[in-house]
């Protein structure tokens, strides 16, 4: 082709029309409602569409591939209201079939899902009660849903009776205090919830960011009790949760990360292949170098604003945290409200589970 100074530059009137058949181009299809019959369908032909309809369609075929792979051990990393959302029972649903190995959550996001466990309702913001009438009320606001200050009253009730058999000896992270929730819960709650299914299906779950969040708070207020009474406190150790996640994954011949939204949860888990590589380059530790094979992730936050929650996986495959897609790596972002698109996603692959398994 000629370049330069042809007059004719930018006219097309040299250019080599292809056949995309040819070319193996993948065609794309219309939608049609009337085959729609399953949200697998829907899935199915939203991934033949275009724009975030085809996020949705890639993301269902990498949790599907990470849930196929026996060899890959999911994490599922959650941030942002998901329970007040009432998204509870999708995580609790991976949790039980088996897809999710580990969970990494903000505090928050586990408080709030104890608050649905414990048979607590959240409620929809009565928009006439404006945010000083909500305070005075004990209306604590999530966007468009209420939290009432009585469910956390009555879930620290369950935090306390937990934290008031913890042997003071033994040094507690937020996996160990969730699990021992998670046991209560099974023991004593009927209902289906994150922690009890976690507890059931011995799968850690872990709270990087444990003093941010309402659980935090009830811990801190038992131990100042505790002092108060001349009773040793509960000593924490964050460090304990690291390195209790590095050694379970060093254990595992894939990996696989889904995640909603990002935040701490997201990056805690992702700086798993930056800490086994400075362990073996600084610390001379003899270990295997591994980083993350699959990744799913569904957040709205565009990149350009900077923030780790909007930045792709090709940019954390730079700090060796992802194995690059020429070396086998398979990865999707969805970007979308969790709330639209974890249900279609987790929805399409149950139902592929499903139909397969029968």
């Amino acid at each position: 082709m000629k370049h330069g100074n042809d007059k004719h530059e930018g006219a097309g009137i040299e250019r080599e029309l292809h056949d995309p058949i040819s070319d193996k181009l993948v065609p794309l299809e219309p939608l049609d409602l009337g085959n729609i019959h399953t949200v697998d369908d829907l899935v199915r032909a939203m991934g033949k569409t275009a724009f975030t309809g085809r996020q949705v369609g890639q993301a269902a075929d990498v949790l599907e591939a990470m849930a196929r792979d026996k060899e890959c051990f999911v994490v599922m990393t959650l941030a942002g209201a998901m329970t007040v959302a009432k998204q509870g029972m999708i995580i609790a649903e991976l949790v039980d079939h088996g897809i999710v190995k580990a969970l990494v959550s903000t505090g928050a996001l586990m408080a709030h899902g104890l608050v649905e466990a414990a048979g607590k309702s959240h409620f929809v913001w009565d928009e006439k009660l404006n945010d000083v009438e909500l305070y005075e009320a004990g209306y604590n606001r999530v966007y468009d849903t209420l939290e009432p200050e009585t469910n956390l009253n009555f879930v620290e009730g369950i935090v306390a009776k937990i934290l008031e058999a913890w042997d003071a000896d033994e040094v507690a992270c937020s996996h160990k205090l969730n699990r021992a929730i998670g046991k209560y819960l099974s023991e004593n709650v009927k209902g289906r919830g994150i922690l009890k299914s976690a507890y059931e299906k011995n799968v850690a779950v872990y709270v990087p960011a444990f003093t941010d969040s309402e659980m935090g708070l009830d811990f801190a207020l038992h131990n100042r009790k505790r002092a108060k009474e001349g009773r040793p406190v509960i000593k924490y150790d964050p460090f304990l949760d690291l390195n209790h996640f590095a050694e379970t994954n060093l254990k595992q011949t894939r990996l696989g990360i889904f995640t909603i939204g990002g935040g701490v949860p997201r990056n805690w888990s992702q700086q798993f292949g930056p800490y086994i590589e400075l362990r073996h380059r600084r610390g001379g530790e003899d270990l295997p170098l591994k980083r993350y094979h699959y990744g799913l992730r569904i957040c709205p936050e565009p990149v350009h604003w900077g923030g780790l929650s909007g930045s792709p996986y090709s940019e954390a495959i730079s700090w060796g945290k992802f194995v690059p897609p020429a070396e086998g790596g398979k990865f999707a972002e969805v970007f979308v409200d969790a709330t639209v698109g974890l249900p279609l996603v987790v929805g399409a692959v149950l139902e592929r589970l499903k139909k397969n398994s029968k």
